[in-house]
């Protein structure tokens, strides 16, 4: 799993889902740190991530994409 440096100098995408510039209330970003896969809350980076392997982030891709 990533360290926490690597999570700061890490390139977080935020997610296309998370409205335009009046919505920032529900703004999530994602970071693809090999082999982990980092979710966090861009209004809030310092509290940190969740990390996931990349198996787990596609399996969770699937079951919202059903």
């Amino acid at each position: 799993m990533p360290t926490a440096a690597e999570l700061t100098t890490a390139v977080w995408r935020k997610s296309s889902r998370s409205g335009g510039v009046s919505d920032q209330q529900n703004c999530v970003e994602v970071a693809f740190v090999e082999p982990a896969v980092a979710v966090r809350d861009s209004k809030r980076p310092e509290c940190g991530a969740l990390v996931c392997t990349g198996t787990a982030w596609r399996a969770f891709l699937r079951s919202v994409a059903e």
